[in-house]
């Protein structure tokens, strides 16, 4: 008995495919989200400002306590019971965005700490307001910081986005489901998305490797 059925998957990998591309377009787009919704989130979080210190307190808690998976379900299938309807992209990408968030908060905020207090003093000796200083020399320097722990979150984000399928977005774990419901040639299929994953998520993981490496050679050279 073949395990893998060549012409299986061929057959299917049309639909795999397209799968595949949604799972990437579903990624960026919450990449995109994220990344400015997370430093501004990071930045309540150190604001002078209690309340709102208090407020992305709790989010953060709130998000980093539940799982993703009762997340998604809770975007997709209770809030529509106070009103909020939204289809499975929008619920997927909302619900990701959040999660990342406030994950991606707690790096921009170990970034910002990571600059020395001098830079911060420097730029109050030269009469610069808070926020100023932060966008042009506090920011700029954590940013480079932060890029390896970005690149490894937005990785996991591209196998996370598999957790999708429960609110019927149709990436492409999704779409080998339904496959595999109608040839049960789960070994073939599952096999093929396997092999899909990898083959975007290991050249994903030497880009961000490389990109430490560069940021760890400039830190080298600024000490030096």
């Amino acid at each position: 008995m073949e395990i893998f059925n060549v012409e299986i998957a061929l057959r299917n990998f049309g639909p795999l495919l397209a799968g595949l591309m949604l799972t990437i377009e579903l990624t960026f787009v919450v990449i995109a989200i994220s990344l400015v919704f997370a430093l501004l989130v990071a930045l309540g979080g150190m604001s002078r400002f209690a309340p709102l210190r208090w407020l992305v307190k709790v989010y953060v808690e709130a998000i980093r306590g539940t799982p993703l998976l009762l997340q998604l379900i809770y975007v997709y299938y209770v809030l529509p019971e106070i009103g909020i309807r939204l289809n499975s992209f929008t619920a997927g990408v909302l619900a990701l965005t959040l999660n990342y968030s406030a994950y991606l908060s707690e790096v921009y905020r170990g970034g910002i700490q990571a600059i020395a207090r001098g830079q911060h003093d420097a730029a109050a000796a030269l009469g610069m307001p808070r926020m100023l200083a932060m966008r042009r020399i506090i920011l700029p320097q954590a940013i480079r910081v932060v890029i390896p722990a970005l690149g490894n979150y937005f990785i996991s984000l591209f196998k996370d986005t598999a957790l999708c399928s429960v609110v019927s977005i149709q990436e492409v774990v999704f779409t080998a489901q339904i496959l595999a419901a109608r040839n049960f040639q789960y070994f073939t299929l599952y096999t093929v998305v396997g092999i899909m994953y990898l083959a975007v998520s290991f050249p994903a993981a030497r880009l961000v490797a490389y990109l430490e490496r560069l940021t760890k050679a400039g830190y080298r050279r600024r000490r030096s």
